[in-house]
């Protein structure tokens, strides 16, 4: 794990007013846990210009982490609990020499070599037998990126981010101990366009953060820039809008070694111009089973169709699509539409596109 945060380091409004230390239950924090993380707006590009800090954005659970004695709470940016999924991150920050702090950081998991976002999700599992199991397994790191509460006590909310920095440069320095990482960060906005071709699986984009801001809690203060790709797939079938007799969607899919058609997604991005023409050519293309290999089932998570009815119809469509992550061969989010794609051959739409390099 070290190997992806190391070698491209560079040493070199506030949050909420507790009026002294916050609870959560019967243990005493500086700041409450229901503090809610500084957040991203998205950008097309990173901004220039002197003062900009740009970090990774690493492909994990965004995580709070509030120390007090022997206590230690984990935070979900959506202000749920973490410390059950991830026992050994709460053994390991109970252990430290530091008695007091929160910081701001990324929870990850390594197989292989590589993070690995489906390990994450298998954490957030009911049994805590199993919980237990994958915590010896396979544990996670926290990189860290930013501090909240210095180990001295002091609320570093309304400091700007330069002195932030040096607290928890301090603190990893401090505190080293296996899984415990300092995410790297530039003040070259070129290195920043790198990585957003580099670190390949393991980061979703760059943030920038201006240097002089404080920890803007619950704010977006942040701008981030993705890391997207496009992937050439095949149409193997398609929904029908909702309460509409057009086309909604389009189902996704690439073949694999064994040349059977999966399906890795879907793209909602059909303009209302070329919808009555697409949905006729589509209907006529009807005929199953339109996925040989994996096959869609209910409605995608991401979807807002009320019906999980798909319609098959002859792989002989090709599309290329913009995505940002594939999570178990899949797509993890809705892709964008670029352009249809009649000059490839749907034989040629293969899962070498979007597996990591």
């Amino acid at each position: 794990m070290a190997s992806l945060v190391q070698g491209k380091r560079k040493t070199g409004s506030p949050g909420p007013s507790t009026g002294g230390e916050a609870r959560a239950g019967s243990v005493a924090f500086v700041l409450p846990v229901s503090t809610a993380p500084m957040e991203a707006r998205s950008a097309a590009e990173l901004p220039s210009g002197a003062g900009w800090q740009y970090e990774p954005k690493w492909d994990g659970f965004r995580c709070l982490a509030f120390k007090s004695g022997e206590e230690v709470d984990l935070r979900a940016k959506s202000g749920k609990p973490l410390g059950r999924f991830f026992p050994e991150i709460v053994g390991l920050l109970r252990q430290l020499p530091a008695l007091q702090f929160v910081v701001d950081g990324e929870l990850v998991i390594e197989v292989d070599g590589r993070l690995s976002f489906d390990a994450l999700q298998m954490r957030l599992h009911p049994a805590a037998s199993r919980v237990q199991k994958l915590s010896r397994e396979t544990p996670a790191h926290f990189i860290l990126f930013d501090m909240l509460v210095g180990s001295d006590g002091a609320n570093l909310t309304g400091k700007p981010l330069l002195e932030r920095r040096a607290a928890l440069e301090a603190f990893v320095a401090a505190n080293a101990v296996a899984r415990l990482e300092l995410s790297p960060y530039t003040l070259d906005r070129h290195e920043a366009e790198r990585w957003l071709t580099s670190y390949a699986g393991a980061t979703d984009g760059v943030v920038a953060k201006r240097r002089v801001s404080p920890y803007e809690c619950g704010e977006r203060a942040m701008i981030k820039v993705k890391r997207l790709k496009t992937a050439d797939c095949v149409v193997g079938g398609f929904r029908y809008e909702s309460d509409s007799s057009e086309v909604g969607s389009l189902l996704l899919g690439l073949y694999d070694e064994d040349g059977m058609l999966n399906h890795v997604g879907f793209t909602a991005t059909i303009s209302d111009k070329e919808r009555p023409a697409l949905t006729h050519r589509l209907e006529a293309m009807r005929e199953p089973p339109g996925f040989t290999g994996k096959a869609p089932g209910g409605p995608s998570r991401w979807s807002s169709e009320r019906t999980g009815e798909w319609e098959p119809v002859r792989p002989e469509l090709v599309v290329e699509v913009r995505f940002d992550q594939v999570s178990g061969q899949r797509f993890r989010h809705g892709t964008k539409l670029m352009r249809w794609r009649p000059d490839k051959d749907p034989h040629q739409c293969t899962f070498a596109q979007i597996e990591p390099h």
